[in-house]
């Protein structure tokens, strides 16, 4: 080689040194500068789980990997079941996760809003409101204990259904003493008290266990959930009540999204975002496929008539008008018409 290609040479390679290659390649072998966890209660073949894994390798990447953040399916097999991981995310122990208003509800009242009987009439309307004023309301309140919320920050779970092993629900009488499990949530307990069940709490790690011993004799949720979790083998009946909805809000620890950057927090909100969005269309279409799945596995579909439910909520709607506030109820029949 001669003198001046060697020369040639040194002056290429300090040139690659000092460039924009150089410094990603030194960002990636640093460690990230912040080091997070994110669970979530469904399966790792969910659409949530995998929209979540998407939308944390996106913020690393983009981060230039600043942010590493490990997503544990089945809130990491947590005995507490959502309970007890919503009092981790609390204490600063978990810095993400997402929760269903009804469960958050116990340390944010205002997210049982979300699971008000009857009021959102599909998904995407509830969709709506959490992404307008009655979102931005829930996020304020959230935010007084302590807990960040995100502007679209409402995963979807979907529209739920009853179902059970004993018998279909055709009318409220049907409802007449049977065990039904309920989460951990005050909403729901209310809602099938009034109907003339019998709530049981039973953590969503627990159903396919309680409706195969005979603990309780039917669960309400989603068709897709049903699915997922393979309850179609403890289960005959399923009736479609379409009483409630209900999201994952995703959530994180106060301290720990402080910590962030502003130009790291902008970066996690719109990646948020657009998972937000996506999963909601995936659990859109998995609850629209899950009923026919469920009727070729054995399971016998009944369509429900809502007037006769409704006309017993009149005294429970009158309570959480009270419970939820003048304010946080007029921002709901804003979106889905007056209640009660």
């Amino acid at each position: 080689m001669t003198h001046h290609s060697r020369s040639s040479r040194r002056t290429f390679l300090s040139a690659v040194t000092a460039g924009p290659l150089s410094a990603a390649l030194v960002r990636a072998q640093r460690p990230p500068e912040f080091t997070f966890t994110q669970y979530h209660n469904q399966t790792a073949e969910s659409s949530l789980h995998r929209r979540l894994e998407q939308m944390w390798t996106a913020v690393r990447s983009e981060s230039g990997g600043r942010i590493e953040v490990r997503v544990f399916p089945e809130n990491n097999k947590h005995p507490g079941s959502d309970p007890a991981v919503l009092q981790m995310l609390v204490k600063g122990e978990l810095e993400f996760f997402t929760l269903m208003g009804g469960i958050l509800g116990n340390v944010v009242p205002a997210t049982n809003v979300q699971q008000v009987p009857f009021a959102f009439r599909s998904a995407p309307a509830a969709h709506r409101a959490m992404d307008g004023a009655l979102g931005a309301y829930l996020r304020q309140e959230m935010a007084a204990k302590g807990i960040v919320g995100f502007p679209v920050g409402a995963f979807d779970n979907g529209i739920r259904q009853m179902a059970g092993r004993t018998r279909p629900i055709r009318t409220p009488d049907d409802l007449a003493g049977l065990r039904m499990r309920v989460p951990d949530g005050r909403m729901f307990d209310d809602l099938f008290r009034a109907l003339g069940a019998e709530p049981v709490t039973v953590n969503s790690s627990g159903i396919y266990e309680a409706l195969r011993s005979g603990k309780v004799d039917a669960q309400e949720n989603p068709l897709a959930y049903m699915h997922s979790f393979r309850h179609y083998e403890v289960m005959k009946y399923v009736s479609m009540t379409n009483h409630m909805w209900s999201g994952f809000n995703l959530i994180a620890n106060q301290a720990a999204w402080n910590r962030l950057p502003a130009d790291l927090q902008a970066t996690v909100e719109r990646h948020a975002a657009r998972a937000v969005r996506e999963q909601r269309q995936d659990q859109e279409r998995a609850n629209r496929d899950a009923r026919g799945a469920l009727a070729g596995l054995g399971l016998a579909f009944n369509d429900v008539e809502e007037a006769p439910f409704r006309a017993r909520l009149s005294g429970l709607y009158a309570t959480w008008k009270q419970i939820l506030g003048a304010k946080c109820w007029s921002l709901l029949e804003a979106e889905v018409g007056r209640l009660g």
